[in-house]
């Protein structure tokens, strides 16, 4: 069965785990195999662009299984943080396997938990409410209506905050996605707020609902386990925020919606999102990469997104180009051509 590809997910958390127990530099297994043997891995077994025929694609869209491994990834992450907050409280562990831990966690709960959770609050309210447990992990719950309102009607417009311009470098990018994002998701929801005809500054704002969640989550974390136990849940969001933003900054780099009149942009199209089809990062990341087809289909489950043809394409997979992208001279060389070409087209 197809669905079983998508278990790869569970081997980021697992790897996390194996480390720990083995311990030293072990602690960085999640980190050598998501950004040293993935992309290996990658240019080993290569892309399929192939879709589905239609038949496949409607029982895939039926089937329940590949919505129990995304809803399962919830306990796993939730298990994994309070386990590795734990361990590292106990004052055992020494400042290199901290390190690796911090490291290791945070990409589990970006690359597995950001990704999951991106999958959910696109669909029905229950799976909303499951995102929003893993943003809260890291958090960053406001993504759930930056996202959603803010950046799936304003990608390739200069309105979006995480679209990255043309020629910016990853780290002129971060602070501006950081805040801008916060800013998006507060104007957003003020804005709900008064077409329903209430304040902003009331429980019903989101916003202020999920700061409370984040204090309450950091003050547990604190009573529990002390100071260590609180910077290490910190830290290990921090990380994962920062992988969600380099996957961010590689998805739209330097597409834009053109003006066609004041304040006026084009409708979205394949070419406003950078594509790719490597099939085992697309298995571990949920087919996240296939995101021209998401943003067409924002609705689609995962399982049966396409490969859209005129979708611009990624030369590498998503943990090649995050890596490519924390340099940027080396990013501009590779990607600025394709950006161009791809707006030329």
């Amino acid at each position: 069965m197809r669905a079983f590809q998508y278990l790869t997910v569970y081997t980021i958390p697992a790897s996390v785990v194996v480390g720990a127990w083995l311990g030293g530099g072990w602690t960085f297994l999640t980190v050598a195999l998501s950004y040293g043997l993935v992309p290996v891995i990658d240019r080993v077994i290569g892309v399929d662009s192939r879709n589905l025929d239609a038949a496949a694609e409607a029982t895939a869209g039926r089937a329940r299984v590949y919505r129990w491994l995304t809803w399962g990834m919830v306990p796993v992450l939730v298990a994994l943080v309070i386990w590795a907050t734990a361990r590292v409280a106990g004052g055992r562990l020494s400042p290199l396997e901290i390190l690796g831990l911090v490291l290791s966690t945070g990409i589990a709960t970006g690359a597995a938990g950001i990704t999951t959770a991106h999958e959910l609050i696109h669909q029905r309210r229950f799976e909303r409410g499951l995102a929003a447990v893993l943003l809260a992990l890291v958090h960053y719950m406001h993504f759930a209506i930056e996202h959603v309102r803010g950046h799936h009607v304003q990608v390739g417009t200069p309105a979006d905050p995480v679209t990255a311009r043309p020629g910016e470098g990853f780290y002129a990018f971060l602070p501006r996605a950081l805040v801008g994002s916060w800013r998006s998701a507060w104007h957003i929801e003020a804005e709900r707020l008064a077409r329903k005809g209430r304040g902003r500054w009331t429980w019903h704002n989101r916003m202020l609902r999920h700061a409370a969640v984040t204090l309450a989550l950091h003050g547990l974390a604190l009573a529990l386990w002390g100071w260590a136990g609180a910077a290490f849940f910190l830290a290990q969001g921090a990380i994962a925020v920062l992988q969600l933003e380099c996957i961010n900054y590689v998805e739209h780099y330097g597409l834009y919606r053109r003006e066609i009149a004041p304040g006026v942009y084009e409708p979205q199209g394949p070419r406003h999102s950078w594509n790719a089809n490597h099939r085992f990062s697309n298995s571990s990341l949920f087919n996240l990469p296939r995101h021209a087809d998401h943003h067409l289909h924002a609705g689609r489950r995962y399982q049966i997104l396409r490969h859209v043809e005129g979708a611009p394409q990624l030369p590498d997979g998503y943990a090649t180009m995050i890596l490519l992208a924390l340099v940027p001279p080396l990013w501009r060389r590779v990607m600025d051509p394709r950006a161009a070409a791809a707006m030329a087209g």
